[in-house]
């Protein structure tokens, strides 16, 4: 769980980004390989200049927990992340949000109580233990406990194609269940299923806000996948018209699109994939290509400060920032951290022992499938 949001002192709100890039570098010295700083892709780059290991939200959880030398874990991304840390690493390691603001919308659109609620009205049509609930990272402790208890497993952007195999099978895998629930984003289960060749007819969305999820019980019967009504704020800005746009000025460029994207973008796109798919995607283009990528502006602008031989673009001009993601700034990285140095252990995120026992299960079976 979180705790309540505390306002950040005046001496760190009013001091210059050198006073604090100071603060933090005496901080980190006098705390030394206690302290560890992670940074996930789509921090701002004032943030990741101190982050000890950039990446994705769930290579950034198992760093942590490989690191059982870290006494405190300052994680630089939104409070998703930050359970999964916990979740992950050993009790004697305290995992530290430097805003406690800084959530994801994402995550919000399936709350447990939603997703209860959607069990038990599935339950009245079918057999619930036939159908196989799967979340993406992106969701709650809580969430990734109820997949845990109930026979599924967490996936990423990565390995949802693999993790979606384990759940329904294939010709060489046998099935864990008949069906399948996606958690929380309708996207990047779409996509990724009809990556694997299911059909549209195979696919139907659930709405949390409708009775039966806004499905006739023959709907219901006849879906393989049922899609959660959730997505990303910033990955649904992005249209066709811009990948039109773009290609009517670079006639040989690339676009490359984040799978959280609508299917109409990623049918449109040349390639999609992960924040690391989308990297190496990039370092593989030749010198002089221009290039439009379908993702967070942070990391967009940092690929493109990287690869001076391109002409990298982001996909939608005038798209801001993951608001959300920005929240954490070099003020509260300065105060969390000092008040680590000082014995003071402020923003700690925590995940209940019960619920962090069914969530690992869930993280646990992802690697298990990997």
């Amino acid at each position: 769980m979180l705790t309540v949001r505390r306002n950040i002192p005046e001496r760190y709100t009013q001091a210059t980004d050198e006073e604090l890039n100071n603060l933090i570098t005496d901080a980190r010295a006098e705390l030394g390989e206690r302290l560890l700083i992670l940074g996930h892709h789509y921090q701002r780059d004032e943030v990741v200049a101190w982050a000890d290991v950039m990446g994705d939200s769930f290579g950034l959880s198992r760093i942590a927990a490989d690191r059982s030398d870290a006494e405190y874990v300052v994680f630089c991304g939104v409070h998703f992340m930050a359970e999964s840390a916990d979740v992950l690493t050993g009790p004697h390691q305290k995992v530290v949000l430097p805003d406690l603001a800084a959530g994801c919308s994402m995550a919000d659109m399936a709350d447990i109580d939603q997703v209860n609620r959607a069990w038990k009205e599935i339950a009245m049509v079918m057999d619930s233990s036939t159908v196989i609930p799967i979340t993406y990272m992106n969701s709650t402790a809580a969430i990734k406990s109820f997949v845990g208890e109930h026979g599924g497993a967490v996936c990423t952007s990565s390995n949802a194609a693999a993790v979606l195999t384990w759940a329904l099978g294939n010709e060489q895998l046998p099935a864990q269940g008949e069906k399948l629930l996606f958690l929380p984003d309708q996207h990047l289960g779409r996509n990724t299923a009809l990556a694997m060749g299911y059909e549209d007819a195979d696919l139907a969305i659930w709405d949390p806000a409708k009775e039966l999820g806004g499905l006739s019980v023959e709907a219901l019967e006849r879906a393989r996948i049922l899609l959660w009504k959730g997505h990303c704020s910033v990955h649904q800005r992005f249209t066709v018209e811009q990948i039109e746009a773009f290609r009517a000025r670079n006639p040989q460029g690339v676009v490359i699109v984040h799978p959280e994207c609508s299917r109409e973008v990623v049918d449109a796109a040349d390639q999609s994939g992960s924040t690391d798919f989308i990297i190496k995607a990039v370092n593989a283009l030749e010198a002089g290509s221009a290039v439009a990528i379908g993702t967070e502006v942070n990391l967009v602008h940092r690929i493109a400060a990287s690869h001076p031989e391109l002409r990298i673009e982001l996909l939608e001009e005038e798209v801001c920032p993951c608001s959300t993601m920005s929240r954490i700034d070099l003020p509260h990285l300065a105060w969390v951290i000092d008040e680590l140095r000082m014995g003071t252990i402020v923003n700690q995120v925590t995940v209940d022992t019960q619920t962090a026992q069914w969530a690992k299960v869930a993280l646990d079976r992802m690697l298990a499938i990997i």
